[in-house]
Parts: structure tokens; sequence; C-alpha cells
């Protein structure tokens, strides 16, 4: 299976504090680290990681940092020959502060991922193609229009986007608080919707009707960084190795459960092997 992956690498900065700040707010004793992250970047890790094979198209500063953020990438076999280096952006950077229980506040700074344009687009797109909204919603969107086999969608961060994408995506993925900011929107299209509740579990929609519901394994959360992402790349692969849709959604909700587990975007993405372990109990 050669998946596509359009989208967003950042670098993470994740300092680990006894609690999230309030606004204006200073909490001390945090503890930094450093991971590759960005949702483009960790959508094609997680697939990767899953049993599929990927390339990855986006865009990178020619700093320091771009090294750290591909390294994950390059050690799991990810095809990086997609992703180019910007001479005058620097590497987009993700500020993120988790308390005890997993909860994050994130800031991002796009920086290289705001300049991947349209131009940066092969012809044509084979294959099956996943997509954010971390880039360009121009270049997401004409992604999709060059996209020629089963195009999914998550619509995070949630903003505007048009109603062609939406009637195009075979498969759109969002959490609770983007489902509130579509709305209906989202079952206009013939496609599958799957909206993702955080412990509670997801549910596929089609057309407004729900297919199936699913809830993840119980496992103490440590970092739910990556979490949304890992799912996304697990319900990709799941549908397209033909399983059933309460079959996938306990697949792609036992692979984002196990990433909860773990502190960082990617280093948090679990293999096939461990989230079918999971599943057989």
């Amino acid at each position: 299976m050669r998946i596509t992956v359009v989208g967003s690498i950042n670098l993470d900065f994740v300092a680990t504090a006894p609690k999230l700040p309030r606004a204006g707010e200073t909490v001390t004793g945090g503890v930094l680290a450093r991971h590759p992250g960005g949702k483009g970047a960790n959508q094609a890790l997680a697939a990767q990681r899953l049993g599929a094979d990927v390339c990855l198209i986006g865009r990178v500063g020619r700093d320091s940092m771009a090294e750290e953020a591909l390294a994950l990438l390059l050690a799991d076999d990810v095809d990086i020959g997609g992703v180019l280096a910007d001479a005058e952006q620097p590497t987009g950077v993700a500020l993120i502060a988790v308390d005890p229980d997993g909860e994050n506040q994130i800031v991002v700074a796009a920086g290289a991922n705001h300049s991947a344009f349209p131009e940066q687009l092969p012809a044509r797109i084979e294959g099956p193609l996943i997509l954010q909204l971390e880039l360009p919603i121009e270049t997401v969107e004409a992604a999709v229009g060059r996209a020629t086999d089963f195009v999914c969608v998550n619509l995070a961060p949630a903003q505007p986007v048009s109603d062609q994408l939406l009637r195009r995506a075979d498969l759109i993925v969002v959490n609770e608080t983007e489902a509130a900011f579509y709305g209906d929107l989202l079952h206009h299209g013939g496609g599958r919707v799957v909206v993702t509740q955080g412990a509670a579990g997801a549910t596929l929609f089609q057309r407004g009707v729900e297919l199936a519901h699913a809830t993840p394994p119980k496992v103490r959360a440590v970092d739910a960084t990556g979490a949304g992402d890992c799912f996304v790349g697990a319900i990709c692969v799941a549908l397209l190795e033909g399983l059933e849709p309460e079959a996938a959604l306990s697949f792609a909700c036992a692979a984002g459960a196990i990433a909860a587990t773990r502190p960082g975007a990617q280093p948090s993405m679990p293999t096939r092997e461990e989230v079918e372990a999971i599943l057989e109990g």
C-alpha cells in the first residue's frame, strides 16, 4: 500500500509541567524535551509503522532544526523525496505544554510549512492521499484536485474549506471541537466521516447516519500530543486494507491509545505488532 501524505513538518518543544498555565500565569517546574512533529509528518510515520509504504510531501527550513524534524521519518524509511528545504523560512516549530494527565496546550509557528505552495505538488497524485490543514489552504485544495484515488482529509486545525473539498473526500476525520465548527457540512458529501472523542472513542458516519462506534482500551495517558494523528494514520491503513468499519475504528482507537501513553508525537507512534497485541487483550 503506497500512501502519499501532503502535510506539515515541525520540531516540537515539549514542556511537561505540574499543571497547564491560565492566561497570564507562569508555571515553574517544567521539563523540556524536543521531538519531531507536525500533523503531516506524524500521520506519515504512523501509517508507515502500521504497515503502509508512505511518501511525504512538505517543506522544512534550511536550518539545523530540519535534520531533527526529519530524523524519525528517515529512520523508519518514510520516503521524504517530496520534502523541500526553504532558504528563507525556518523549519516549523510547535511549543507544547503538557500536564501530568496528558492534556496539552499547543502554539504552532508554521515557518516553512506556509511556503509549501501548489507548485511543489506533482501533476497527479497516484494512490491514497492523506491531508490536514496546517499547510496553505490553496495547497490542500490543489492536492485534493490532483488526487486519483482515496482521499482522507483531517480537518485540523478547523478553518473554512471549499464545498468541493468536502464532497471529494472519501474520509473526513475531525475531533468534537472541529465537528462543531463544520456542523452539517461534514455530511453533505457521500464520503465517510469519523468524529473522535478522546477516551470516549470514535464514531463513523455516512451521510449523517452512524455506521459504527468503538472505544479505546483503557490506558494511562502521559501525553496526548500526536494521538489524534496516530488515529488518522491508523484508520486510513485499516480501511484501505478492507477492514469493516467497526474493526477499523477499534484498530485506530487502539493505536491512538498507545500513542497517548508515551511522551512526544512521533516517538509515541506504535508498531503494527503493538496495536495487534493490545487488541488481543
